[in-house]
């Protein structure tokens, strides 16, 4: 090959992996495409820390959040926020699974639009496994119990979903409450128990807590004896209650009683201990377009956003707030076992407790 043949190859080599390198950023943010600076962000631990997190959030201008949360809570939230700081939340939200699913999806597109996202901690645990996450090392994170954070510490709770037992004023009389899973096999509960289609890991913890193999038998004597109405979805079941469909729900999200008790519904709440909670976690996108805004919401949901949280009723992990819904035994649903053991428990609760209700 002469010297102007060998020349007009290598142009063409670099011309070739010029195109393949913008090929590969192609529909990478800016932010990413430069290089992910996340990880230094994330792990700063200086004085000034705070201030470097405000200063690179007001550069960068917006943050996306994808959110579990309900909708007039939210935007409580993310108000807060912008009004301290100056930084515009866009929110995409959806229920835990839908969320874990877009982000998935995203991710095997190679299209980095999240920055935080908050949802069930059984769709963060897939999102840690499938290292879409980035541990932030906040020193907010002293404040919250332990449990509350993943031993690998990618996600950290928000809010905790506790399930209390809640029943309609006019139907039930409190002096004749359940003390026990077992007063359920009482004649008096023929007819009157409810429980969300979808709750398998609350029964997981409940069986294991009174023991497997005695624990499955009792949830079937119970439906065998008095039956169970199945409903899906926590905020229609509550409803529920309330409008005396369903007299007594075993798996009623406390801050979705506590709301319709405040606002006069004939419904109240109990507690079968321990009291039993799913997490709601939140996590830092592992290739988040706008780190240190990230970083910065991350921060203040489990600090400034934890009092917005319990006023509205819902628990806090921190120990800084106080909640009428922990003073007692607490269970938090290990979410990586759970995640592990889902196609068990799903299978077990479907036998137990959905097909012979229907």
């Amino acid at each position: 090959m002469n010297g102007d043949r060998r020349l007009k190859f290598s142009r063409t080599i670099l011309a070739m992996l010029v195109l393949c390198a913008a090929l590969a950023t192609q529909g990478a943010s800016p932010a990413v495409a430069q290089g992910n600076r996340l990880p230094d962000i994330a792990a700063y631990e200086g004085p000034d820390r705070e201030k470097r997190l405000v200063e690179g959030a007001k550069k960068e201008g917006e943050l996306m959040f994808y959110s579990s949360i309900p909708v007039e809570d939210v935007g409580v939230l993310t108000a807060a926020f912008d009004k301290k700081y100056g930084v515009k939340v866009k929110v995409w939200r959806a229920d835990s699974e839908g969320m874990l699913q877009r982000i998935l999806n995203e991710a095997k597109a190679r299209r980095n639009e999240v920055d935080v996202m908050v949802g069930s901690a059984s769709a963060l645990e897939p999102l840690y496994r499938e290292r879409l996450l980035n541990a932030v090392k906040s020193p907010y994170l002293n404040d919250l119990i332990p449990e509350s954070i993943a031993k690998h510490r990618e996600w950290a709770s928000v809010y905790l979903n506790t399930f209390v037992q809640a029943f309609n004023t006019n139907l039930v009389q409190k002096e004749g409450l359940p003390t026990t899973y077992h007063d359920l096999l009482k004649p008096e509960w023929r007819g009157k128990l409810g429980i969300e289609a979808e709750d398998y890991d609350w029964f997981a913890q409940v069986v294991l807590g009174l023991g497997e193999e005695k624990g499955l038998k009792l949830f079937r004597d119970i439906v065998a004896t008095n039956g169970m109405s199945v409903r899906k979805g926590h905020t229609l079941l509550a409803n529920l209650v309330a409008a005396g469909e369903v007299p007594m729900a075993l798996t009623v999200y406390g801050f979705s009683a506590e709301q319709l008790k405040k606002k006069g519904a004939p419904l109240d709440w109990f507690i079968i201990p321990p009291l039993i909670a799913r997490p709601t976690a939140a996590g830092v996108a592992k290739n988040a377009p706008h780190p240190h805004a990230a970083v910065l919401f991350y921060d203040f949901l489990i600090s400034d956003a934890q009092p917005i949280l319990a006023s509205r009723n819902f628990v806090s992990p921190s120990r800084k707030v106080e909640s009428p819904f922990t003073k007692g035994p607490l269970e938090l649903i290990d979410s990586a076992e759970m995640l592990d053991q889902a196609q068990k428990w799903q299978d077990l609760y479907q036998r137990t407790i959905i097909s012979p209700s229907r």
